[in-house]
């Protein structure tokens, strides 16, 4: 009977140190992932979705950008534990590749300070500039 109670005792114990404490947040993905796009065709603009997979509200304080050609915005409000919500993130579609990378802060407790860097990578080409006269020039005659 002494040896059930322990065991009851130890699982109970062990439960109680793997519970969740405090807001957690997880990402769909890692990155934002923008693949080849066309400047003057797309607007820059991308979201990622993460939960608040903690028992506390999440709160983010701050989000910002390894540089001012890409603008993210964050919510104002605290994310419920459960809730889901999005971070928008626009670059300004300079053409070239894009390597960039936005960091959250916030008061989630599964990293560490409450601090996560998402990866943005993509390629903008430039539209092919048609000289208005060649482009008459390859027409046929009528």
């Amino acid at each position: 009977m002494k040896k059930l109670l322990s065991l009851v005792a130890f699982i109970i114990i062990s439960a109680a140190t793997y519970a969740q404490t405090g807001p957690q947040i997880e990402f769909e993905s890692d990155e934002i992932d923008y693949g080849t796009v066309y400047k003057g065709e797309d607007d820059g603009i991308r979201t990622i979705k993460f939960t608040n997979t903690g028992d506390e509200p999440l709160v983010i304080s701050n989000v910002k950008s390894s540089c001012g050609c890409t603008v993210p915005s964050k919510p104002t409000e605290p994310i419920l534990p459960g809730k889901s919500d999005t971070i928008q993130v626009k670059y300004n579609m300079r053409p070239g590749p894009i390597r960039k990378t936005i960091t959250i802060m916030s008061n989630a407790t599964n990293h560490e300070n409450g601090v996560v860097a998402i990866k943005i990578k993509g390629n903008v080409v430039a539209p092919e500039n048609v000289n208005v006269l060649e482009k008459k020039k390859a027409l046929p005659s009528q």
